[in-house]
């Protein structure tokens, strides 16, 4: 009986993935290589994992039934859940920010302005790895919303 094996892919040597200081380092013609792409597909992945790690805690911590007569503690542990939500439900924003800005990796789109085409800039990325517009373009936008309102 002769067995067949799929070839072992965890074998092979995984590409490294660069540091902050070397992606700095790189030159603008370099911008939005396979390295770069692959260091910001790897730190987009971490804080999606992250993001869904801290709701499966939420969901549990608020799970969790204390039944407590005094009405103070009551209000306070309330007050707990209230803040505990507003900070998943921000989370859960900043999720859907992630999933689009791996989705435009794979596109093709990702590191680029999404008004005006050009780069958006490797700091603005590290600093901020789901920004879609560069910081001129964001500055113009909060300009205007702070003209004229949202």
């Amino acid at each position: 009986m002769t067995k067949t094996t799929k070839p072992n892919t965890a074998a092979q040597p995984e590409e490294r993935i660069l540091t902050d200081e070397e992606i700095l380092a790189m030159s603008d013609e370099d911008y939005m290589n396979p390295a770069q792409l692959a260091f910001f597909k790897r730190k987009l992945q971490e804080l999606e994992k992250e993001l869904l790690k801290n709701a499966g805690e939420t969901t549990e911590h608020l799970r969790e039934t204390v039944l407590v007569p005094d009405p103070a503690d009551r209000a306070t542990i309330e007050e707990e859940h209230a803040l505990e939500l507003r900070t998943r439900d921000r989370e859960r924003k900043l999720l859907k920010k992630v999933q689009q800005s791996l989705a435009a990796i794979e596109g093709g789109d990702y590191g680029w302005c999404e008004e005006t085409g050009e780069p958006i800039g490797i700091p603005r990325l590290i600093a901020r790895p789901t920004a879609t517009l560069s910081l001129e373009a964001q500055q113009r936008r909060e300009l205007k919303q702070k003209l004229y309102g949202d």
